[in-house]
């Protein structure tokens, strides 16, 4: 997963690879923009964050300001990459909510993979409480449980909106986890067999028996074409450079080849309901 120091000694790659371009030393080109050597060394070596000036002076130096929008494009990613959830949830779990629907309300087509969990726009409420109360306990946040879970389901409206759409890709684990209760398992299998019905929402499966195409090492969301937000257990991500964004759509993609759908996936989520009723016997 990429963080903070990587993202950021990217970008000073990239600008350092602009100045060998042009045939400077650190300090020769540091003299050409009166600034100290140290400030150069340490925004190639990932040591420092430049400024939006800084980059504009770099590009200028170097005769790259085509390069402009894309370098400052790597810029506020670097500032958006890494948020931690302590500081991303410190009211609670309600407002991050509240963030993610903003951004579901303004996106037209949004794609979700998911190796473990049901992804929240899919949850029962039951399922959310189980999932909501992990996050407040492993997190150490305050407990707005009922509020947050009211919040994760008031999401769901988009769903019902005209003019959006929705592919979701889960993984057969996300079917078997045991995250919440039994009962509540089944129920929320129930609720995404009823999912497959919505005219809106494409619903695929990958079953353990699949070759797959790629590791799922993490589950992620694609807003439109713009945003790639991605879940670790330390951290919130949000990836807006073009690159990210098309290999998470080819990644998207690959995993959509080894989904099954349709009654295919309902006949698999229907085995999966038989399994856990036999366990339970």
């Amino acid at each position: 997963m990429p963080n903070v120091r990587q993202t950021r000694e990217a970008l000073g790659t990239r600008l350092r690879e602009l100045r060998l371009d042009i045939g400077l030393n650190g300090k020769q080109f540091a003299e050409s923009l009166h600034w100290l050597a140290t400030k150069v060394s340490k925004i190639e070596h990932g040591k420092q964050t430049p400024t939006e000036d800084d980059i504009r002076a770099w590009a200028a130096a170097t005769g790259t300001e085509d390069q402009v929008p894309s370098l400052l494009a790597q810029l506020r990613s670097l500032e958006l990459a890494y948020a931690e959830w302590r500081r991303h949830l410190r009211s609670g779990t309600t407002a991050r909510q509240q963030q993610i629907a903003a951004i579901e309300a303004e996106t037209t087509v949004t794609r979700v993979f998911e190796p473990s969990t049901v992804p929240g726009l899919l949850q029962t409420s039951e399922y959310a409480r189980s999932i909501i109360t992990q996050s407040i306990r492993v997190h150490q946040i305050p407990d707005d449980l009922d509020a947050g879970v009211a919040a994760r389901m008031a999401r769901q409206d988009v769903l019902y909106q005209a003019g959006k759409g929705f592919h979701f890709i889960l993984t057969e684990a996300v079917l078997r986890n045991r995250l919440c209760p039994v009962d509540a398992l089944k129920g929320q299998i129930e609720r995404l067999m009823v999912t497959t019905s919505l005219a809106n929402v494409v619903l695929g499966v990958v079953p353990f028996t699949a070759r797959l195409p790629k590791a799922p090492v993490h589950g992620f969301f694609l807003y439109d074409d713009r945003i790639v937000q991605v879940e670790t257990f330390a951290a919130h991500l949000t990836l807006t450079q073009q690159e990210e964004i098309e290999l998470y759509g080819k990644i998207f993609n690959l995993m959509h080849g080894a989904a099954v759908y349709g009654r295919e996936a309902v006949a698999l989520m229907t085995q999966v309901l038989h399994d856990l009723s036999a366990a339970e016997q």
